[in-house]
């Protein structure tokens, strides 16, 4: 019998070269890591956050249908795209409900390695989520790193496995963007932003 990991591997390539039977044999295989995925970063979202787990689930798949023709070429590369469109959902939706214009509750953000087992409340993942993309900016491995840790609840090894590098390199790139994004955040509330 194949590895899950081979055949999530082949229905990925199969669906993006238009076998639809293929996506829905996917679903049961990855639908534990998405929902694995989904609570971490809802784990983080402020206790009254109106969409849940399931909801953000489903929304990343809408998206992924939207985005068929990406290459795909595994599944750490389909973890990390999931990842990627559900950071993009959070942050859309907090925009949408006008989170930053309210005065978007800012509060520390403490990244440190206990985060995947305690995640702290309330993040406000609109300020993280421009202080992310100014770290992309000057170093998008660095930027990766945190999109895959921090709001992926990816282990270093995974994270490791999706971006094809040493542990020992995700685990100096994590350090490093901490800091930066700690810098980053505290700068943005002492300007009050």
């Amino acid at each position: 019998m194949p590895e899950p990991t081979a055949d999530v591997t082949q229905l990925l390539r199969a669906w993006a070269h238009g076998d639809d039977s293929a996506l829905e044999a996917l679903v049961p295989l990855v639908e534990g890591e998405l929902r694995r995925l989904a609570r971490c970063y809802m784990g983080r979202e402020r206790k009254d956050h109106t969409l849940q787990a399931t909801a953000l689930v489903n929304e990343a798949f809408v998206r992924l249908v939207d985005a068929r023709d990406i290459r795909w070429q595994d599944r750490a590369h389909f973890l990390g795209v999931t990842a990627r469109l559900m950071r993009r959902v959070l942050v859309d939706h907090a925009r949408a409900r006008g989170y930053q214009k309210r005065g978007g509750g800012a509060v520390a953000v403490p990244l440190d390695e206990g985060m995947a087992v305690s995640p702290p409340p309330d993040v406000d993942v609109v300020a993280l989520n421009a202080a992310l993309d100014a770290l992309s900016e000057v170093d998008a491995r660095k930027g990766r790193v945190v999109e895959l840790r921090f709001f992926g609840g990816l282990t270093v090894e995974e994270t490791a496995e999706v971006l094809q590098t040493s542990t020992d390199t995700v685990k100096r790139d994590w350090r490093i963007a901490k800091l930066w994004l700690l810098r980053e955040l505290d700068g943005a509330r002492a300007h009050g932003v």
